[in-house]
């Protein structure tokens, strides 16, 4: 297959010097590139293995073992010192989003085990990765099983497999490459600080350079052969050049006082654990070698740390990544770079602690602190005190139907206003009783395609219960003429395994933004229970949606996700006021789940309707909202209605729409945030059978 050419790539010069210094030393430990779709970024990855230096192995070694440091307990080992050994091109394992734990680890081998009787191991993408690139495609998508596999080999640098009466451990040493869409949901954190490097990506704004982008990818794609022809002679020197670096990184020095500059710089930003120590100093001298210097400067630390601290600095879920560069170069220039020839005396310490307590940078002198404060509460708080002095004004006239009704000749628009969201919170763990069949994930006990088995099936489709085909072949050997060594099987005996494990949910929230909940501590006690849900989604990978209705009409402000920065954003802008059009938000929220339901049908949902119950919007507007809430109660969708209405005399609107809906009901008085999860909990957990939204519309 021929690569894009990796020097031909266009635009992308952080990108190309992470993957670099993470091939000069693959101890630096890999490159996670977040980005954008349409950014090129498979492709660069891709683009790579043509540049990656050959790797010399053992003759016949399935698990690609080191002449030079055999692993001594290799399945295919021991491994004399007089093996033939032979090199072969640097690999790039792709890792499917999908792929089984077998494939991942590697498993029994079926054509052995049944045809001659033989406990064989047969190697997964683990072992072909050893000594190589390991590339995941969306692996912010990649299911938890698969994840827990990669950082159980990451963090060893084996694998060990031990399941089907088969016991192996090999060495698994690979360089972890991923790509992701920051709009699809977030790595796990465990998963992030495996990544030695980070980059973000994004597509350029300068019409010459997205020009020349098309016209080489359009000649690329007209004539492969030839492309990568013309860019030969850049290619090998890139080649040269990285064997060149890799050979000079042994003899690049480390100052002490770059030392502690990197040390320095790493507190500063206030990371967790010492991992980003080591990285950025790994890093560093990489990229010294790749200048071809004899001692890491300034600059390398600068280089490095820009990679190895935005994804491993300490900041809330909501916070937007980065670095800032401003507080780098603070922490770079605290201590001047030292001549290469020390000084013949050193110099007197200043003032009782040596000036290290003077040293230190002064974050209300000098700029911002290295966490962001671009939180959804800190962004809207300013934007709550402007809107303070506004009173929403919401005309309540009664109607023959009881019901507080704006009139219709109001000549302008009620006043909107922006509420902030209350501090989110952690939340208790939401599960469903019983046993579904949706997505994995981290929430309810499901049947999935990934965990513990739990029984045997002959017409579930799945990978072979090999123990119960045996089981199940065995009575009929004799009938069979079975020969020694054999086992004859038919059709009629292979069992699928049935594995147990958890499942993600959908919270669907739909939200009455009009006037008459225009106070603000409602919409703060709202936005924080969904940001709160969203927090924990992100931790357990469910999904959660946001329906607002205000006005005249209904909206989908937050599609279903669990991308923990996408809800920060739609939430902290949601404005309230106006009339109150309660039809059209359920009919909204039930065609969403509806669509929902379409591109999952496994999936379990959860209706939240926080509203009065007024209905203000059109004729007959709580009519129209009744008629739907009775139509919703033949969906089996759970839902749970929060009443929002305040004052002495109640109309019970909301208690109304509840029952017609066979909802579960929560008055405004037990409106604390606590209490509208503990509500959401306790209707999850009455749902025990796969719900099937049908249209009310």
């Amino acid at each position: 297959m021929t690569h894009f050419p990796f020097t031909a790539v266009v635009g992308a010069d952080d990108l190309e010097l992470a993957l670099i210094l993470t091939t000069i030393d693959p101890a630096v430990g890999g490159v996670l590139i977040r980005g954008e779709k349409g950014t090129a970024k498979s492709t660069i990855v891709r683009a790579l293995v043509d540049v990656l230096p050959p790797v010399t192995t053992v003759l016949g070694c399935r698990f690609g073992c080191d002449p030079a440091r055999p692993d001594s307990t290799c399945p295919d080992g021991p491994h004399a010192a007089s093996a033939p050994t032979g090199s072969r091109p640097a690999r790039l394992v792709e890792l499917p989003v999908g792929a089984t734990d077998d494939r991942v680890v590697g498993s029994l081998d079926l054509g052995k085990a049944l045809g001659e009787g033989a406990a064989t191991f047969q190697p997964g993408l683990l072992a072909d990765a050893h000594r190589g690139l390991l590339y995941v495609d969306e692996v912010n998508l990649l299911h938890d099983h698969l994840v827990d596999l990669l950082l159980d080999a990451a963090a060893m640098g084996r694998n060990t497999v031990e399941r089907d009466g088969v016991s192996v451990s090999h060495a698994s040493r690979f360089v972890l490459v991923g790509t992701m869409n920051p709009e699809e949901g977030e790595l796990r954190p465990q998963l992030l600080d495996r990544f030695g490097l980070t980059v973000e990506v994004a597509a350029s704004r300068d019409p010459l350079v997205r020009a020349e982008v098309v016209r080489r990818r359009l000649a690329f794609d007209a004539d492969p052969k030839a492309f990568t022809a013309s860019y030969g002679e850049s290619q090998h020197a890139l080649v040269e050049r990285l064997a060149t670096a890799r050979e000079h990184l042994a003899t690049v020095t480390l100052p002490d006082w770059a030392l502690s500059t990197i040390a320095r710089v790493c507190a500063g930003f206030d990371v967790d654990g010492m991992r980003a120590d080591l990285v950025t100093t790994r890093a560093a001298l990489a990229h010294a070698a790749w200048r071809g210097a004899e001692r890491v400067e300034r600059e390398d630390i600068r280089a490095a740390a820009r990679f190895a601290l935005p994804h491993r600095r300490r900041r809330n879920p909501f916070d937007a990544p980065g670095l800032d560069e401003d507080l780098l170069e603070r922490l770079l220039d605290e201590e001047p770079e030292p001549d290469p020839e020390p000084p013949t005396a050193p110099e007197p310490p200043e003032g009782p602690d040596g000036g290290g307590e003077d040293e230190r940078p002064e974050r209300e002198d000098d700029g911002p602190a290295p966490q962001s404060s671009d939180r959804p509460q800190d962004r809207t708080d300013s934007r709550s005190a402007r809107d303070a002095s506004s009173q929403e004004q919401h005309d309540q006239t009664p109607t023959d139907s009881g019901t507080p009704q704006a009139p219709e000749d109001t000549p302008t628009p009620a006043p909107t206003g922006v509420a902030g969201a209350s501090a989110p919170f952690r939340v208790h763990r939401l599960t469903v009783s019983g046993v579904g069949q949706g997505a994995a994930g981290r929430r309810s006990r499901a049947i999935t395609g990934s965990g513990r088995t739990v029984g045997s099936s002959t017409a579930r489709p799945g990978p072979v219960h090999l123990p119960a085909t045996l089981v199940a072949a065995a009575p009929h050997q004799p009938a069979r003429g079975r020969d020694i060594g054999r086992v004859r099987l038919v059709e009629s005996d292979l069992r699928t395994a049935i594995r147990q494990g958890e499942e993600s949910n959908l919270v669907l929230f739909a939200v009455d933004a009009s006037g008459s909940m225009a106070a603000k501590r409602r919409m703060e006690a709202v936005k924080g229970a969904v940001l709160s849900l969203l927090l924990d989604a992100y931790q357990r990978r469910d999904r959660v949606g946001l329906v607002t209705f205000r006005g005249s009409s209904a909206e989908l402000t937050l599609h279903p996700t669990s991308s923990v920065d996408a809800a920060a954003r739609a939430l902290s802008d949601l404005p309230h006021g106006g009339r109150t059009p309660l039809a059209e938000g359920l009919r909204t929220a039930a065609r969403v789940l509806e669509l929902e339901r379409m591109r999952d049908r496994t999936r379990r949902a959860l209706l939240v309707l926080v509203t009065d119950g007024r209905a203000t919007a059109g004729p007959e507007a709580l009519g129209r909202a009744r008629a739907i809430a009775d139509a919703w109660s033949r969906t089996g969708v759970q839902a749970v209605v929060v009443d929002c209405e305040t004052g002495r005399f109640r109309m019970g609107l909301a208690a109304d729409i509840a029952a017609r809906m066979g909802a579960d009901y929560l008055p405004l008085g037990e409106l604390r945030e606590g209490a509208l999860v503990e509500a959401v909990t306790q209707a999850r957990a009455g749902t025990s059978a796969i719900q099937t939204p049908r249209s009310v519309a």
